[in-house]
């Protein structure tokens, strides 16, 4: 049985800040629609990702910072007591497994329902701009709801909320947290002036429209220190909402990227296109010199396969690799991309709320 070990170091040790990790095979955030309305994780959790736990580290699945931050039914969130509780079982499962894994943090912003709300109220976004696509609900698909801007004295209480989370993760045991600040969602939307259309000085000029993104940084490391807080950045997908790119994607992006560098964040997990679908990015934009942009370790993120990981990370364009989709149907990924044994394809029919079916029911191979 081949070994590709001997052909790259993907499958060794490495140090991302301060998280120490058994190789460089990532398991990219996924959500799967496996908990209650109450955003409180189960049993079924617990196993899905103690079945993964060889991956060097596991980015959890979007996890809501707030009841108004949250997007679709049956997502997980981290601000009650309960649900500490319960993420307690799974962190203390994957490190009984030797694995280790990071919370990454998830306000979704516009995209969200009045059903999916506090109260039924307004999803809150930086502008009352609707966005496309569809959302998940107890009612089953629907259009997002339109959004209300957030008045500028409740931006202090977002941010209260990312810290209450970061502290709340921290609780649950997770060996660090990602903001994620991708896909447009809240963070994305305020930095991009297709989505953000203030005139406060969390809008107009590129250093205001990352405003919000470094002051929730600032109080995320707060918490957890630099060394465990990695940021997870998409400066070209137009994924969820079917959402338009930035007017200046190099400018906007690499600054945002620079002014993130004093922070020594223990990686930048990039999504390298439109999430989920391609890898091309507009004539313009060149992602490579942005990723060369950021001082810290560098996690590649969107369709590779094991030749591309290998071949980036050969010319040292990435320092670790996230996988999302074969993660679904491989729990034993590490190994089977090690010792290049087929990997079993994935059934999107189950991809969300079907119980065991299509979540914990994939076999490992036999090596």
């Amino acid at each position: 049985m081949a070994d590709n070990s001997t052909r790259t170091d993907l499958f060794s040790p490495v140090k991302l800040g301060k998280i120490e990790l058994a190789n460089r095979i990532v398991m990219a955030p996924l959500t799967r629609g496996r908990v209650n309305e109450e955003g409180v994780p189960n049993e079924l959790n617990v196993t899905y990702y103690v079945q993964r736990a060889s991956a060097g580290l596991i980015i959890s699945e979007a996890t809501n910072i707030s009841a108004q931050g949250r997007g679709y039914a049956m997502t997980p969130g981290i601000w009650t007591e309960r649900q500490v509780a319960e993420w307690r079982k799974v962190t203390d499962a994957v490190h009984a497994a030797g694995g280790k894994i990071v919370m990454q943090l998830w306000h979704v912003g516009r995209n969200s329902h009045v059903d999916l709300q506090p109260n039924g109220a307004s999803p809150v976004a930086p502008s009352a701009i609707k966005a496309g696509g569809n959302v998940y609900t107890a009612k089953g698909i629907q259009e997002p709801s339109i959004p209300r801007a957030l008045n500028t004295d409740e931006i202090l209480g977002i941010i209260e909320q990312y810290r209450h989370a970061a502290e709340y993760a921290k609780l649950a045991g997770f060996d660090g947290v990602e903001i994620h600040s991708a896909n447009n969602y809240l963070l994305e939307q305020f930095i991009r002036d297709s989505t953000n259309h203030r005139t406060d000085q969390y809008g107009g000029s590129i250093e205001n429209r990352v405003r919000l993104v470094l002051e929730v940084v600032e109080a995320v490391t707060g918490v957890w220190g630099s060394g465990r807080v990695g940021i997870r950045l998409s400066p070209v997908t137009t994924e969820v909402g079917n959402t338009p790119l930035d007017s200046n994607i190099m400018e906007t992006y690499g600054y945002l990227i620079q002014q993130l560098n004093p922070f020594k964040l223990a990686y930048l997990h990039f999504v390298e296109g439109t999430t989920g679908k391609d890898r091309i990015a507009p004539e313009n934009v060149d992602l490579d010199i942005l990723r060369s942009l950021f001082e810290g370790a560098y996690i590649g993120n969107n369709n590779y396969d094991l030749e591309m990981a290998i071949s980036r990370r050969s010319e040292s364009k990435i320092d670790a690799v996230a996988f999302g989709r074969p993660f679904i149907s491989n729990p034993d990924l590490v190994n089977r991309l090690r010792y290049s044994i087929e990997l079993t394809s994935t059934n999107s029919d189950t991809h969300y709320g079907h119980g065991e079916k299509g979540y914990i029911d994939w076999p490992n191979a036999n090596y």
